[in-house]
């Protein structure tokens, strides 16, 4: 069983508070000893730590004072419930008051929480808690730095095993050139509702068409980045966390699939489905514009492109749409004026002179 070095890799889709990004790196650095059989690795831009192991024999993890935390074996997870690690890994951001009974000395007491042999837990050592950076970081943000040196420690029967690992200050993107590029995007797609080209349902298509698949590649890639990594581990959590983002996308793609069969609702299905990427996948994982660490598999700059392309193309698709809407409501509004139009007895007479077609 080997305890397997990752790299720092974000995301499982919103395990509970999954950051949309950030400026600290959690990296694992070291394992010592190597153990056969178990991998631990970060995952969700760092916010948490994931522990797999397939040993027969049990391993757990030490609290914050070499306390039994954790327990994992093959037939699923315990916690320790006094534990103050316990309390204070239930969340990134706020941590449950910890009971009087719990602390270092006391006996463990284990409760189940899963029947598979894999744990995720948010860890204070991997993990930057606070929104103030710490000092160095604040007299020179625009310099990468080493926040701190972490270790956590396993256990392997009597054996120690040593999970060293660093945290460092990534120095964010310059956010005003993405967000510029949005608007600019945006706004020349949002010109396609003006225009009468024979061409332009064809380009509206492909707008929602690309919208959709880039709220999709986002969306499966934070899944992936999770750590949920096959089609067993990774359908499930799209059904459950991912849900309207995974609509959404597959809703460009059906819009687009309405407006190259000129159906009568397809400024509406674009509208529609333009502001649900631009909410739903844009709007919601827009940290990856401000921040340096992004939730993604690929790249942070990859996924800067996506989401520029879920805002841009989602809203832009929305403002297209319903300046072709208006313009349509305009067109049969005057249309059905003239026809209710009084007619003058010239006009009566030279109609009524007209002969009958046919």
């Amino acid at each position: 069983m080997l305890v397997t070095p990752v790299p720092a890799a974000p995301a499982l889709a919103h395990g509970g508070e999954a950051p949309a990004g950030t400026n600290y790196r959690a990296e694992i650095t070291g394992v010592s000893p190597a153990t056969p059989g178990v991998r631990v690795r970060v995952i969700e831009a760092g916010s948490r730590l994931e522990l797999t192991s397939t040993s027969a024999r049990e391993i757990e993890v030490l609290g914050y004072e070499n306390e039994p935390y954790l327990r994992i074996s093959p037939a699923g997870v315990w916690e320790n419930v006094n534990s103050a690690a316990t309390y204070l890994n239930a969340s990134i951001s706020t941590s449950t008051a910890i009971p009087a009974t719990a602390g270092p000395t006391v006996p463990p007491a284990w409760r189940q929480i899963s029947d598979s042999p894999t744990v995720r837990w948010h860890d204070h050592r991997t993990y930057w808690m606070s929104d103030t950076p710490p000092p160095a970081v604040t007299a020179d943000p625009g310099q990468p730095q080493r926040v701190r040196d972490w270790t956590v420690i396993l256990r392997d029967g009597v054996s120690l095993i040593t999970v060293t690992g660093t945290l460092d200050w990534q120095p964010p993107p310059y956010a005003g050139t993405w967000w510029a590029a949005v608007v600019l995007t945006g706004a020349l797609v949002a010109l396609l509702g003006l225009l009468r080209a024979r061409l332009t349902p064809w380009l509206l298509a492909l707008a929602s068409a690309a919208g959709g698949l880039s709220a999709l590649a986002y969306t499966v890639g934070r899944e992936l980045d999770a750590g949920n990594d096959t089609l067993g581990t990774a359908l499930p959590a799209l059904a459950s966390t991912q849900l309207w983002p995974a609509l959404t996308g597959l809703g460009g793609l059906a819009a687009a699939a309405f407006t190259l069969a000129r159906r009568p609702s397809a400024d509406f299905a674009l509208a529609l489905a333009g502001i649900c990427i631009g909410v739903f996948v844009g709007l919601a994982n827009a940290g990856a514009l401000v921040n340096s660490v992004v939730p993604a598999p690929w790249p942070p700059v990859v996924a800067r492109v996506l989401d520029l392309l879920a805002l841009a193309l989602g809203f832009g698709l929305t403002a297209a749409a319903v300046l072709r809407m208006r313009a349509a409501a305009v067109t049969t509004g005057g249309t059905s004026a003239a026809a209710r139009a009084p007619r003058s007895p010239l006009t009566l007479k030279a109609a009524l002179d007209e002969p009958a077609d046919g």
